[in-house]
């Protein structure tokens, strides 16, 4: 049954043969695949003193990065051919999934335990980080729930509190890694998403107040807590403690200054920069291609974000409000977790472990920013498609009106 319905979907029209020619955006596209040669190169700079010491092979991690990016490009093209109507039909499916991997995860002899934080589960020789899934399919499922309970969330409290409430629960799990980003991440991102479907700001503030009281209290229920939350504001004053990480970042930075030191001549990647190659390529970025490529490369992550944004707000004048809110849910996710890796890398915000969109080192980062760089594609594909099917029906109609008319004459 599975191979049959795939054989439906790959005969149906599609992005990728719409008219015997390829029908997509290819701006969007070509920004992301920028961002991904971007994240390659510099994967195989920043890995490169770790990967020798650690495995006798200094382009270890690239070319375990380049089977990601074979894998995650694979996973888009399949995405690219699955209609929005079957991701809202199967988006409470998706919802119980990602509880169930997150459930998973927290088990002994499932999860593994990395650094002190149980956040991934192990297949093979790859690692799948649960709480990537679990961002999606959260945001695939409040999409759907925006669109059948519409007025019910914008004029009663119980209809916030569902969502919310779901959230939270997810949010647990999270904290139960622990992976404080994601939680940040997925909470902004749902309350964000609630606000985009018109709640009333008089049920929204008092409950966010709420969510920041107790956010406020657990970050000082715990004196560890309360360190790593306050040590951004002055790295200097421990640097070779809780402050470590972001001193040789500022250092990665001030070494590159204006045009960088040169791909491949990072000194901070020689064991100096803990996760040179994961949460803080962006500081090898800037010090060996300066402040210019780590603006320009911003650059590239504004355009990709506000081209999301764009395709959201271009599905929801077409009425397509399911696709709008994915559209909108997956550009909140890539913009939270952008600014908080470079807020994290440039001292702005306490360190968390979160990847950089496509550039980060790491199989499940990646599949998933592919999946959804194809959901907002097929977005953006859907909507055109509509609008010219109703463009063509006009011109039909009106012809077969003027006929009509000759006839009666």
């Amino acid at each position: 049954m599975s191979i049959g319905y795939l054989r439906d979907l790959l005969a149906q029209p599609s992005p990728w043969r719409h008219n015997n020619r390829m029908d997509i955006d290819f701006p969007l596209l070509a920004a992301c695949a920028f961002l991904m040669g971007i994240g390659l190169v510099m994967i195989a700079s920043a890995s490169s003193a770790v990967a020798e010491f650690n495995h006798g092979n200094s382009f270890y991690y690239f070319i375990r990065h380049v089977v990601y990016i074979v894998i995650a490009l694979c996973a888009g093209w399949v995405t690219l051919l699955v209609p929005m109507s079957v991701w809202q039909r199967y988006s409470g499916w998706l919802l119980v999934i990602a509880f169930v991997v997150l459930i998973l995860v927290l088990v002994p002899g499932i999860g593994r335990e990395v650094n002190g934080s149980r956040r991934w589960i192990g297949v093979g020789i790859f690692n799948i980080q649960p709480s990537e899934l679990a961002k999606l399919f959260m945001v695939i499922f409040l999409a759907g729930f925006l669109v059948r309970r519409k007025e019910e969330v914008k004029q009663r409290l119980r209809g916030l509190l569902k969502p919310l409430a779901l959230a939270v629960l997810m949010a647990v799990l999270l904290v139960n890694e622990p992976d404080y980003g994601a939680v940040v991440v997925m909470m902004g991102t749902v309350i964000i998403m609630l606000y985009l479907a018109g709640v009333s700001l008089m049920l929204s503030v008092p409950l966010l107040l709420l969510l920041l009281a107790v956010f406020f209290y657990w970050v000082g229920f715990e004196e560890y807590h309360l360190a790593r939350f306050t040590s951004f504001a002055n790295p200097w004053e421990d640097q070779y403690g809780s402050g470590y990480q972001l001193t040789q970042a500022l250092i990665a930075f001030g070494r590159g200054e204006w045009l960088g030191l040169g791909l491949g001549n990072s000194i901070q990647k020689q064991f100096f920069l803990p996760e040179a190659h994961t949460d803080f390529v962006f500081s090898v970025l800037a010090e060996e291609l300066g402040m210019w490529g780590a603006l320009s490369t911003l650059a590239l992550f504004v355009f990709v974000s506000v081209r999301a944004l764009l395709i959201g707000a271009w599905a929801e004048q077409a009425k397509q409000y399911y696709s709008a809110y994915v559209a909108y849910g997956l550009a909140l996710l890539w913009i939270a977790q952008v600014v908080i890796n470079l807020g994290v890398n440039v001292g702005l915000l306490p360190t968390k472990g979160l990847t950089l969109p496509f550039i980060s080192y790491g199989g499940s980062s990646l599949v998933v920013c592919c999946i959804s760089l194809a959901m907002l594609l097929r977005i953006e594909w859907e909507r055109r498609t509509q609008l010219l099917s109703a463009n063509s029906m006009s011109k039909a109609q009106i012809a077969a009106m003027a006929k009509g008319v000759r006839d009666a004459r």
